[in-house]
């Protein structure tokens, strides 16, 4: 069958939106390089370098303000301010109980008081007030033109209020509370983890890199670290409807949300000394390829060409990227061989750059253990997808790209091929 009597469904995002980000952030990385700036403000500059042409393209290429799904009707009349003041006061009133809601799990979870977080918490406490003031004519602005201003904001404002509260649509509140429970957890998380990746690649000296094979893939790889880190952070910091970015669902279903904690800290499994760590005894893949140049080029290029498809999911999704969230659906770039692109590079960078099935120790238990628990890791991201897919799958959307996917993607037929089953053809509408 012929790609154009079966297209592969229209992606939310475009390419050129993730090109034009990816471009900001390597003039600001070479400029920071340049003048020898690698402390965490030139960090977090970062990714305001990777944010704003991604918001110019989206707007001046894209249009994506006009997009349907924005919600927003910009060819009507806008409505006064006096007609949307009172919905528009209650959705405020939702918005700072959410945040207040936000500061005090801050407080009393003392991890955010330490190490790498120190810095987010430091950044959030400077940029509320400006927040807090902001917010007031961004929400009375946005309502004048929404179709439906009454959304899961103003549902959670009613339910904060009390007076209306039993007016409040449930399910809108509980979408909101599971959204900014993403937002809060994540962006904290994503903003601890800019400084020191963009520091590892403005530290680098070329001239090691050059001439050593693995320096050459470690500074590849932490390059693809930094354009990951920076472009995710991007995405946790816009959800916004003017830019077509906002969150449509949070996931619902709690699987989803444990498979996915427990991959990052202060739950996660798989860190040094974790229930499910598989470095015990081991050693990265530097040290197995010591003295054998050869094998270092060829180790060390396919480690940056996985990270580089890792990097590469995340480009993808422009301003939309989030854990548990549909933010529109992905038919782009590496999307197009596989539902799970990252996860699956992901996986796979981990056995081979640390090769479980080898020991310093000479023990055979750490070998088997490694082994073990790295599959166990690998099951974990196997679970989240199936989450993922569980969560989409209620938009028809995601279920035609999945359809499609099954039939053309390069991932799946191969995995269909290795079961024996045989994709499905697709069905063409009547004449």
């Amino acid at each position: 069958m012929s790609k154009s009597a079966d297209p592969c469904p229209r992606s939310a995002v475009s390419h050129g939106v993730g090109i034009a980000g990816l471009l900001g952030l390597g003039v600001w990385t070479l400029v920071a390089r340049h003048f020898g700036m690698n402390g965490p403000y030139a960090g977090f500059t970062a990714v305001v370098a990777c944010g704003l042409p991604m918001i110019g393209w989206s707007l001046l290429v894209d249009r994506v303000h006009r997009n349907a799904s924005t919600g927003i009707d910009w060819d009507a009349p806008a409505r006064s301010v006096r007609a949307v003041l009172d919905v528009s006061l209650v959705k405020i009133a939702g918005l700072w109980a959410t945040w207040a809601a936000i500061a005090i799990f801050y407080c009393v979870a003392r991890w955010y008081w330490s190490g790498d977080y120190r810095y987010s918490m430091n950044l959030f406490l400077a940029a509320a007030p400006w927040l807090l003031v902001a917010s007031m004519p961004y929400v009375i602005w946005l309502d004048r033109r929404l179709v439906e201003p009454k959304d899961s904001t103003y549902a959670f404002g009613q339910w904060v209020i009390g007076g209306a509260a039993g007016a409040a649509d449930r399910r809108e509140v509980a979408n909101h509370a599971r959204a900014w429970a993403v937002k809060g957890f994540f962006l904290a998380f994503m903003v601890s983890i800019v400084p020191g990746n963009f520091a590892s690649v403005v530290d680098w000296r070329i001239n090691d890199v050059l001439h050593n094979p693995t320096a050459m893939a470690g500074f590849l790889i932490a390059v693809m670290f930094m354009i990951d880190v920076c472009m995710a952070t991007v995405g946790y910091v816009l959800t916004l409807k003017p830019l077509d970015s906002h969150i449509r669902t949070a996931n619902p279903l709690l699987a989803g949300w444990v498979a996915a904690l427990i991959c990052y800290p202060p739950f996660v499994l798989m860190g040094n000394g974790g229930p499910i760590d598989y470095h015990a005894g081991g050693a990265e893949w530097d040290v197995w390829t010591q003295g054998y140049p050869v094998l270092q080029w060829l180790l060390g290029g396919w480690l940056v060409l996985l990270t580089g498809i890792y990097a590469w999911a995340t480009v993808a999704f422009g301003l939309r990227f989030s854990n548990l969230t549909h933010r529109g659906i992905l038919t782009h770039g590496p999307y197009r061989w596989s539902r799970h692109p990252a996860y699956l590079s992901k996986n796979l960078f981990w056995w081979f750059s640390a090769l479980p099935f080898l020991s310093v120790s000479g023990s055979l238990t750490d070998m088997v253990r490694n082994c073990a628990l790295l599959g166990v890791t690998n099951a974990v991201y196997y679970w989240r997808a199936r989450t993922e897919e569980a969560h989409l799958s209620a938009d028809a959307d995601y279920r035609a790209y999945s359809e499609w996917m099954e039939r053309n993607g390069i991932v799946p037929r191969f995995f269909g091929w290795v079961a024996g089953r045989k994709p499905q053809p697709v069905v063409q509408p009547a004449e």
